[in-house]
């Protein structure tokens, strides 16, 4: 009896003390954002951090990252797409880089709705290479199927919705709450050094609790049926994205590009930039 007493008192303690620890982190501000490149874009749910590459005048590409890498991540890839004559958008996903953590669940809605507010704020319109990584490519997908009209072509890099290897402790934390957010802190703050920001590690948890769940294969079916070209990059070794999602993306979409890099992990973005430059160069040749 006495435990049952006291399992309400340890859970409150635990939400306690991961509140507290995340209000000790540093906060988001002017301060962080001192040396930041780029420009910033006040949004309806706060600032959102991005930046111009390549030429002022040419086809826009828009690079999404992905769960935990904020838009620094696509140095390589956007270096080589502004070579190839791309004017390249490359932002942070709220919670990530620098932009600002607003509350809320971090689902679809919420990740579509800054991604067109931002288009709007940078008068993009219509013409658009979309460029996702990861859970990035889920959020290409999605703004595609919900506006085809906006979008030309789409460049996945092991897209997350079609399929994913669960890493045990993240499953753990992202369905038990309290104890999960405390866990998740806890050792998500040890692993990232991204987490000595207040609001990271929560963003991080609140997608692995909302965008990462959805199933994106009827947007691939949409992308399929209005006939958008499609692109996707897959890690030979990746641990994250199972190598099934190709089988998947094909039965789905059978005019979709695929092409599987041998010994690249879900890190391929920054390991083989090269090799993903030579497919996108074949691809737009070939499209």
């Amino acid at each position: 009896m006495n435990w049952l007493l006291l399992l309400p008192l340890a859970i409150l303690a635990l939400w306690a003390a991961s509140a507290l620890a995340e209000r000790r982190r540093r906060p988001m501000d002017d301060t962080a954002r001192a040396d930041a490149p780029g420009q910033f874009a006040r949004l309806a749910s706060g600032l959102t951090h991005y930046r111009w590459d390549g030429p002022t005048r040419g086809p826009v590409a828009v690079c999404i990252h992905g769960l935990t890498t904020g838009s620094q991540g696509w140095d390589p890839v956007a270096g080589n797409l502004a070579m190839m004559g791309f004017r390249v958008l490359r932002y942070d996903l709220y919670g990530r880089g620098l932009s600002d953590r607003p509350g809320g669940d971090q689902d679809r809605a919420f990740f579509l709705t800054q991604l067109r507010e931002l288009l709007a704020d940078q008068g993009l319109r219509d013409g658009l290479m979309l460029v996702g990584y990861s859970m990035g490519g889920s959020i290409a997908a999605a703004f595609a199927a919900e506006a085809p009209e906006k979008v030309d072509r789409i460049i996945l890099l092991a897209p997350a919705g079609l399929g994913h290897t669960p890493d045990r402790g993240a499953e753990f934390c992202r369905r038990v709450p309290v104890l999960g957010d405390w866990l998740f802190r806890l050792f998500g703050a040890r692993q990232v050094a991204e987490a000595r920001f207040r609001g990271y590690l929560p963003a991080v948890l609140s997608s692995r609790r909302h965008m990462l769940t959805e199933d994106m294969a009827p947007e691939h079916r949409i992308i399929a049926q209005q006939g958008i070209p499609v692109l996707a990059v897959w890690g030979e070794k990746d641990a994250a994205i199972p190598l099934t999602a190709v089988g998947r993306l094909a039965q789905i979409n059978p005019a979709a590009w695929q092409v599987e890099l041998p010994g690249a992990t879900h890190a391929l973005p920054v390991t083989h930039p090269g090799e993903i430059h030579a497919a996108v160069q074949e691809f737009l040749r070939e499209i």
